[in-house]
């Protein structure tokens, strides 16, 4: 099967002259489609740095970055938001608006491909917030939620524009045991469901068993795919 991400030989590197600081070294990695891949490692190895690149978030000049048969390395501007516009986003803080209910943070999303009435991003936010197990609490505020239904709305919210990849940044480390595994169990099956595509950067070695693929990054390189 093809690759969906396809990452040859980046480099990449903070900083110029004597104070390059690289972090990034010849990383090489070929994802397919509707694969969950866990990326661990030691905080500074680089893993955060490596998902906003195959996210279209920063630039990289070294090396080849496929992304949805999108080159990323050294793209312009409008390569990178027709990739940003395939994939969901979910970050360590939920992020989300404390103003909206739960329903409209996620209906938010559906709003930037301006083909669905109000009605539809309403009903499709509904069935998404459902199928996280948050059908009671379409109407609730962040404040309202607990730790874990807020990061459950922030998996609706990834998950909602039917992206082809959903990128998370340390999904669960802000939330107890039962409710991180619990996140990303249903961020999993739902993926699944779809052939979504995850790549999950984490500290949690307690849900590694969700992944089919464990890459461990340090300093920059993979050690192990």
């Amino acid at each position: 099967m093809t690759a969906i991400i396809d990452v040859d030989r980046l480099s990449f590197s903070f900083g110029s002259g004597v104070l390059v600081q690289p972090v990034l070294k010849d990383v090489t990695i070929a994802i397919r489609q509707g694969e969950i891949v866990l990326i661990t490692g030691p905080s500074g190895s680089g893993k955060t740095t490596f998902l906003t690149i195959i996210g279209g978030l920063r630039q990289a000049f070294h090396g080849s970055v496929k992304v949805l048969d999108q080159q990323l390395v050294n793209s312009d501007e409008q390569v990178k938001i027709k990739v940003r516009q395939q994939i969901g986003y979910i970050f360590q803080q939920h992020n989300l608006l404390k103003s909206l209910t739960a329903l409209q943070n996620v209906s938010m999303t559906l709003e930037m491909g301006n083909t669905l009435t109000e009605q539809q991003r309403l009903e499709r936010s509904a069935q998404m917030l459902t199928a996280v197990g948050l059908g009671d609490r379409l109407h609730y505020k962040p404040d309202q939620l607990s730790a874990g239904q807020r990061q459950r709305v922030s998996i609706a919210r990834a998950l909602v524009g039917q992206p082809k990849i959903v990128l998370a940044d340390e999904p669960t480390a802000s939330l107890d045991k039962q409710s991180g595994y619990e996140a990303v169990s249903i961020l999993k099956q739902l993926a699944k469901e779809s052939q979504t595509t995850i790549l999950l950067v984490t500290h949690d070695y307690r849900i590694l068993d969700v992944a089919d693929r464990v890459v461990e990054l340090e300093d920059g390189v993979i050690k192990a795919v």
